[in-house]
């Protein structure tokens, strides 16, 4: 199985930034609870710079991963990044390392720009290729979080802007004040809260960056689907759930993360599955019986 995420596909974000379609996540290069440095800080570093080998060139990460530890490990590892497309999000907080769920979002302009600036800094960049809105503050006016992002892209601080964690009705609204170049929100085979959104930017040409892409929960259990089609290709279940997202949608960006380069590895090998239109339907019925499942329980 070839180790290439070329073949993933390409995708072009905001119209001509090409990067081939399977990503990497680095909130995972940071420590326990995404907080302070990794405890294997060698093998986070070998597992960046194995990027290029890989022809992975597309990076996600985050001012509040660590903080600041994610985006040090980035311009430590890859700098000057070349063909590599490093794209960064801030307006959310990492007060601490607590559990999941504690991220408080902090959306006001003036510590907006503060964190475009922090990122320049901390990437060794004139311009974000990439930043992305982690979250809007629904403490601060939606439209002044807006305001904000175009003002970056009108000074030339960040070349593309993005979206993340939002609705339909949120990405409509960001349109009317900025080009959307991307939207990340949670999505997988098992949840599928954001499909209208996924449709969405497919429709309109907008990328679509899957967070938490390799979830497949019941169905990677002995004599699922999932397992029997893992089986039949001797490969991973999370592999063949990483093949589905990318044959879901051409606009589909998945960043897996990992902070050792054997996971990497793995995870790039699923660019090499491509799965028939049957075992795509098949898993794809099955993802959304699981989800309904999720729904009903919740």
């Amino acid at each position: 199985m070839a180790l290439d995420a070329a073949c993933s596909g390409t995708l072009m974000i905001g119209g001509e930034l090409r990067v081939n379609r399977l990503g990497f996540g680095a909130m995972r290069i940071t420590g326990p609870g995404i907080w302070g440095p990794p405890q294997d800080k060698p093998e986070a570093l070998r597992t960046l710079r194995r990027l290029r080998a890989l022809n992975v060139n597309f990076v996600d990460t985050a001012d509040s991963y660590g903080p600041d530890v994610s985006e040090t490990l980035i311009h430590e590892a890859l700098h000057p990044f070349g063909e590599v497309v490093v794209a960064t999000k801030a307006g959310l907080l990492r007060p601490g390392p607590a559990g999941k769920g504690f991220w408080p979002t902090m959306g006001r302009p003036d510590y907006l720009r503060q964190q475009v600036h922090m990122s320049l800094r901390w990437l060794g960049v004139e311009q974000i290729s990439l930043w992305q809105l982690h979250a809007i503050d629904r403490t601060v006016a939606r439209e002044d979080q807006f305001g904000a992002v175009k003002s970056f892209l009108d000074e030339g601080l960040i070349r593309h802007a993005g979206l993340c964690n939002v609705s339909l009705v949120d990405i409509e609204a960001a349109r009317k004040v900025f080009k959307v170049a991307t939207v990340q929100n949670l999505y997988n085979l098992i949840d599928r809260t954001s499909e209208d959104e996924l449709d969405y930017c497919a429709k309109h040409g907008i990328g679509f960056i899957p967070w938490f892409p390799l979830a497949a929960g019941a169905l990677a259990k002995k004599g699922t689907v999932l397992d029997k089609i893992a089986q039949s290709r001797g490969v991973a279940p999370s592999q063949v759930a990483l093949a589905w997202i990318l044959k879901r949608s051409p606009v589909m960006l998945p960043i897996p993360g990992t902070s050792r380069v054997s996971h990497l590895e793995e995870n790039v090998a699923a660019a090499d599955i491509q799965l028939t239109d049957q075992e795509f339907a098949a898993l794809d019925e099955s993802g959304k019986a699981e989800f309904r499942k999720l729904k009903a329980s919740a």
